[in-house]
C-alpha cells in the first residue's frame, strides 16, 4: 500500500527538477460555477506536462544496474519528454516508442532532449506493446508511463502542492488517461483529507477508466478516437486500477467538442496554452452539481502543436458566433457590392473574405451569389447584422464557416 512517507520521498526528490507551478485563481471560471475556481498550471513545467515528476523520481529509484541497461517507454508525447529529460538529468540512456499519429511537437521535443524516439501504431496501447518487446529482446529497462506505482507516486506529488497552498479545498478534477496521475492525486488526498472529492475526467472517445469502474475490473475500449491524444488510452492499469477504485470518487467523461471553448477561455482570460487532455479538468467544471466549493482543475500539460492550435481558434471563434458565413444573391450591376458592404459597416461587422460567384444563375444580371464570411463580437452581434441585411432586403443564408482560414 502507498503511504505518506512514499509521497513525501517523492515529493523532496522531484522538488531537484520541478518548477513552482502555483495555483491561479480564476475570476471567469469561479463566476461562471459558482464555485471558487483555482488552475494548477502544470503546463508550465519544463516539458509542458506533469509527467517529468513521475519519470524523475521513478528513474532515481532504479538501481545502477537498471540505469546501465538503458530505459525504454512509450507514450503518446508528454510521459516521452519527462523519461527524456530526467534520463539525461541522470546521465541515463533513453529510448521512447511513441504512436505514429504523435503531434510532430512532441516527437521533436522528446529527440531534442536526447532520447532515440521510435514511431510505432496508431494509438499509444500499439506503441506500448512494441516498446515492451524492444525492452525483452535488447534487456532494456522498461518505465511505464502510468501502470506503475512509484511513478504514480511522483505524479501524486502535485496533490502535496496543492495542500500545501490551499489545505481547504474541496474538489480536485484530474485528466485521465491510463490513471497514473489520478491514483496519486487521490491516494495522497485521501491520506491527508479523506473527506476531499477527487473526480477524474476522460474523454468520451477514450473512457476507459469509466468503463473499467463500471465493469469492476480492468478492460478495453473497442475503439479509441478524440482530439485528447494526451489521454487516448485502450486500456488502464492493472496495478493501480485497485487505488483508482478505492480513491476516485467519480469519472467525469468529455465531448471533444466542449473542449473547444475551453481553450478559448484559458488563451483569453489567463494568456495560458493549454493541450486538449489539460483542458479535461476546464471542461469539466460545468458538469459539478455544487456551488460554493473551492474546486482545483489540473492542466496536466500544454503541448500544443500550431497547426492544432490554429484549428481549434477557428472551430472555437465559429462556436461563439465571432466567425460566421452569410450568403445573399443580389444583381450583377455596380454599385451593389459597395451597398452590402455598407450594411455591413453600419452594423460594426469586420468583413474577413468575400466571394463573388457569377455562374449561380444563367442570368448575370437577375442573380449572383455574394458569400461573406466575417467577424462579430457574439450571438447578439451576429444576429444584429443579420438583420440589417434582411431590413434592405437581402435574404442572408448561413453557409459553413469552417474554411475559412
Amino acid at each position: 500500500m502507498l503511504k505518506l512517507k512514499d509521497f513525501e520521498a517523492a515529493y523532496d526528490k522531484v522538488q531537484e527538477i520541478v518548477l513552482p507551478t502555483k495555483l491561479i485563481y480564476s475570476d471567469s471560471f469561479s463566476s461562471q460555477t459558482g464555485n471558487q475556481v483555482y488552475l494548477k498550471p502544470e503546463n508550465m513545467q519544463l516539458t509542458g506536462a506533469y509527467k517529468i515528476r513521475g519519470a524523475y523520481y521513478k528513474i532515481s529509484t532504479l538501481t545502477k544496474e537498471e540505469k546501465d541497461r538503458g530505459l525504454i517507454t512509450a507514450s503518446a508525447g508528454n510521459h516521452a519528454q519527462g523519461v527524456a529529460l530526467a534520463a539525461k538529468k541522470q546521465g541515463v540512456m533513453a529510448t521512447i516508442v511513441m504512436p505514429t499519429t504523435t503531434p510532430l511537437l512532441k516527437v521533436n521535443r522528446t529527440k531534442d532532449l536526447g532520447a532515440k524516439v521510435v514511431l510505432h501504431g496508431d494509438v499509444y496501447d500499439e506503441a506500448c506493446e512494441f516498446a515492451l518487446k524492444l525492452a525483452e529482446e535488447k534487456g532494456l529497462t522498461f518505465v511505464h508511463p502510468f501502470d506503475d506505482l512509484t511513478v504514480a507516486t511522483g505524479q501524486g506529488t502535485i496533490a502535496m502542492d496543492i495542500f500545501k497552498e490551499l489545505p481547504t479545498v474541496d474538489i480536485i478534477l484530474v485528466p485521465v488517461g491510463g490513471g497514473g496521475l489520478v491514483t496519486g492525486v487521490s491516494t495522497l488526498a485521501k491520506l491527508l483529507n479523506p473527506k476531499i472529492k477527487v473526480i477524474g475526467v476522460e474523454p468520451e472517445g477514450a473512457a476507459c477508466m469509466k468503463a473499467s469502474l463500471e465493469a469492476g475490473k480492468v478492460v478495453s475500449c473497442e475503439h479509441v478516437n478524440t482530439i485528447a491524444d494526451g489521454t487516448a488510452v485502450q486500456t488502464p492499469g492493472k496495478k493501480i486500477f485497485p487505488y483508482v477504485k478505492n480513491n476516485v470518487d467519480e469519472i467525469i467523461t468529455i465531448n471533444d467538442e466542449e473542449l473547444i471553448p475551453c481553450f478559448l477561455d484559458l488563451l483569453e482570460n489567463h494568456k495560458m496554452l493549454a493541450e486538449n487532455s489539460g483542458l479535461l479538468s476546464v471542461a469539466a467544471l460545468k458538469h459539478l452539481n455544487v456551488t460554493g466549493k473551492k474546486v482545483v482543475s489540473v492542466i496536466s500539460g500544454g503541448n500544443m502543436d500550431v497547426i492544432t492550435i490554429a484549428s481549434l481558434v477557428q472551430h472555437g471563434l465559429i462556436l461563439r458566433d465571432r466567425i460566421f458565413t452569410v450568403s445573399v444573391f443580389l444583381p450583377d450591376k455596380p454599385g451593389e457590392l459597395t451597398r452590402v458592404s455598407k450594411i455591413i459597416a453600419q452594423a460594426q461587422g469586420n468583413v474577413i473574405r468575400l466571394e463573388h460567384n457569377q455562374f449561380v444563375s444563367i442570368n448575370r444580371s437577375a442573380k449572383v451569389e455574394l458569400t461573406i464570411t466575417m467577424e462579430a463580437f457574439g450571438t447578439e452581434h451576429k444576429e444584429k447584422i443579420i438583420n440589417a441585411l434582411k431590413d434592405t432586403g437581402y435574404n442572408p443564408q448561413m453557409r459553413d464557416s469552417k474554411s475559412v482560414y
